[in-house]
């Protein structure tokens, strides 16, 4: 097992730069989890990690080793892809011991790897059979399987979940988790799915223009957002980001209202950020507002409110919560933490909001 350090790392493509300044330690053991939008450069500084792309500056170490110049095979790594990349015309077995062939591994150690990888993976029955004779969850599997049997000092996950449906995305993520429990290795995982980035992640890193936003704990990066662009990027749905101005200890939300701060926090136009669950309706000295969708999740509902003379919000409740496309309501800020963001987008504070 081994840790990986990204200094100063750099990607470029001509005159074209798509990531910059990369700096970050992954712990050995870790699980990370680079998430952002399409286009933020996340599977382009995997492959870098991996070898697949060249590094256009800055270093990269592997269990404390520089290997900007090691090809993939040295750097003691093992990747999964958004494709299976199975061999058609070999077995589940054959595809799995492949890479273990060509290094002259003993057939004794390859059967070894081979049977408790897929023990690990529940799929001992299927080792006879061919791709088209599997699921596109089997086939994750064996593909997952395939990286296990090298034994690597760090995985790579390159959004392995995108081509699953919704129940078996849920199903192999746990299996991922369960995986990363056993192994103990190091791995690093790309997504732009932020429920996935939440459930697998003992570090996320948010990516956003080629650059690092945030990087910590998942409930870090919830409660305690560096910027709106995470602000609105980590929570589903997204926190309601609502235009203010504040003044002295004063905070005018406009329709929602005014707020004390809890000390002198500028001046000027900033951004107030509210989790959608922390709404709460028919509030005494509310706004009015007009419900103009409901979203029944099951347990959940989600609704969106149009303040009188004010934004949009969307509210977060319980299954409990009784309200129709139409209706009239008052909506208040809840006692959970809010956040308020500079006119530059980075988070000033959090606190609970108090009626000023």
């Amino acid at each position: 097992m081994a840790g990986v350090t990204l200094t100063n790392l750099s990607k470029a493509f001509g005159a074209t730069e798509v990531l910059r300044d990369i700096n970050l330690v992954i712990e050995d053991g870790e699980f990370c989890v680079f998430v952002g939008p399409s286009g933020c450069g996340k599977s382009t500084l995997l492959r870098m990690i991996a070898g697949l792309e060249e590094i256009s500056g800055g270093d990269l170490s592997i269990g404390g080793v520089r290997v900007n110049d090691a090809s993939p095979r040295e750097r003691g790594i093992a990747m999964v892809f958004q494709s299976y990349a199975l061999y058609p015309h070999r077995t589940v077995r054959g595809n799995m011991e492949f890479g273990l062939r060509l290094s002259r591994m003993a057939r004794d150690e390859i059967d070894q790897r081979i049977t408790r990888a897929a023990r690990m993976l529940q799929i001992e029955g299927l080792l006879d059979r061919r791709p088209s004779q599997l699921s596109g969850g089997q086939r994750q599997r064996v593909a997952i399987g395939r990286a296990i049997v090298r034994e690597p000092e760090v995985f790579l996950f390159d959004e392995p979940l995108s081509n699953l449906d919704a129940a078996l995305r849920v199903d192999t993520r746990r299996e991922i988790a369960d995986l990363h429990r056993q192994l103990g290795t190091t791995m690093i995982y790309v997504t732009h799915d932020q429920v996935e980035a939440m459930t697998l992640a003992d570090k996320i890193v948010v990516l956003n223009g080629g650059g690092v936003q945030q990087t910590g704990r998942p409930l870090d990066l919830y409660n305690s957002p560096a910027n709106v662009f995470v602000a609105g990027f980590i929570g589903s749905p997204r926190m309601n980001l609502i235009p203010v101005t504040v003044s002295g200890r004063t905070l005018d939300a406009g329709a929602l209202g005014r707020f004390g701060l809890p000390a002198d926090l500028g001046s000027g136009a900033m951004t107030l950020g509210l989790r959608p669950e922390n709404l709460v309706l028919h509030a005494p000295g509310g706004a009015p507002a007009t419900v103009t969708l409901v979203e029944h999740l099951g347990n959940e509902v989600l609704a969106e409110l149009r303040l009188t003379n004010g934004p949009n919000l969307v509210m977060k409740q319980t299954a409990a919560l009784a309200v129709t496309t139409g209706e009239a309501v008052t909506v208040a800020p809840g006692p959970d933490l809010v956040h308020l963001f500079d006119a530059a987008g980075a988070r000033v504070h959090s606190w609970p909001l108090a009626r000023g």
